[in-house]
């Protein structure tokens, strides 16, 4: 199986140093192709193939480097038959729209043994505003259509430019994952589990409240409308197609299909119990937000303290987050009612705050987190 990540983002952002990070952190040892989609132009001068529109290129690292032009649907196919990679990065034109890349990525796995993994885009912190306006639907397509957003230059941002960026961000995409930690503070391997969707707090803590409840069966309804739930497990709906990704991309808006793993957890972050008497997404209910805020101690064990006291909130069950400290270091928090705690941790990819619990009131959540 080849795993594809397709990195976007405006010409500037950093999309070749994010990618040169990963193949040097992460990618060692492994067999790597790199492909440039010009859509139409040449994006490597040299002994360019004509008649297959590949051109080949060796990088320092190993990495196989190519640029892709006229078919490329079957140009990458013809990628995969010589080299048989275990992943793919395809670095679209800055203009390039991430939707057209994603659905020649999702025609060849029709044929041949590939999975669609990342669609990352690479977001300069300090333009972002000015792009918006400046590009429109072409910026906005590859914010829309990401599962990880990767924010350059966020140290050069002032906090103000960060959480707006942030913000401007969220409203295009509420599920995808945003990183806005500086790229010199934070690994290749940490960014990876983000892109892979192996890093939501939502799902960890869904998960282990499930557990300690699993014998509970109170009957409360509560349903998920448009309940924001992030990023979990990267679950994408796009209105344009119905192609199911097995792993972690499900692309259909018409319905919500519930896809469990061994451990019954549903693609949508919830235990679901197969026989139908208890769900545990009837009881709990979740609120999650990413943010670059930065809080002192004092606010964070004010805000545990309110909420452990508290029921204006809801019936909360479960506080946990990891946010930047106005001081410097990181702030990592843990609270079940009656009692919370306070450490130093390793910087996150960004901040993240997540309350489970019954009847949560969440833009009253928002507010007691200063976020609104």
């Amino acid at each position: 199986m080849t795993k594809i990540d397709i990195v976007s983002g405006f010409l500037g952002a950093g999309k070749t140093t994010f990618i040169k990070k990963m193949l040097e952190e992460v990618f060692t040892g492994q067999k790597v192709v790199l492909i440039e989609n010009e859509f139409g132009e040449i994006g490597i001068d040299g002994g360019f193939l004509k008649d297959s529109g590949i051109e080949i290129t060796e990088m320092n690292s190993g990495c196989i480097c190519c640029s892709l032009v006229g078919d490329f649907g079957k140009n990458l196919k013809e990628v995969i038959e010589k080299y048989h990679p275990d992943r793919i990065l395809i670095e679209p034109s800055g203009v390039g729209k991430l939707s057209d890349v994603m659905k020649s990525v999702i025609d060849v796995e029709q044929t041949h043994d590939v999975a669609l993994n990342g669609l990352i885009t690479v977001v300069n912190a300090t333009k972002a505003s000015k792009q918006m306006k400046a590009f429109g639907e072409f910026f906005n397509n590859q914010i829309e259509y990401a599962t990880t957003i990767i924010l350059s230059r966020s140290q050069n941002a002032t906090p103000q430019q960060l959480e707006l960026c942030v913000k401007q961000m969220q409203a295009l995409n509420e599920k995808a994952a945003i990183i806005t930690t500086p790229w010199d503070q934070i690994s290749g391997a940490a960014m990876l589990k983000v892109i892979e969707g192996q890093d939501s707090l939502e799902m960890k803590l869904l998960t282990e409240e499930h557990e300690k409840h699993e014998h509970h069966h109170e009957d409360h309804e509560h349903h998920h409308g448009d309940h924001d739930h992030h990023h979990e497990d990267h679950d994408h709906h796009h209105e344009d197609h119905d192609h199911h990704h097995e792993d972690h991309h499900h692309h259909d808006h018409e319905e919500h299909e519930h896809h469990y793993d061994e451990h019954g957890v549903c693609a949508c972050g919830h235990h679901h119990d197969h026989e139908g008497h208890h769900h545990a997404d009837d009881v709990f209910t979740s609120w999650g937000k990413e943010t670059p805020h930065k809080y002192a101690k004092s606010e964070i064990e004010n805000i545990l303290k309110t909420l452990s006291d508290d029921e204006f909130y809801g019936t909360i069950l479960r506080a946990k987050g990891m946010v930047e400290n106005v001081e410097g270091g990181w702030i990592y928090f843990d609270m079940v009612p009656g009692e919370y705690e306070l450490r130093e941790g390793e910087p996150d990819y960004t901040g993240r705050l997540c309350v489970i619990g019954c009847d949560l009131k969440e833009e009253e959540l928002e507010h007691l987190f200063l976020l609104a």
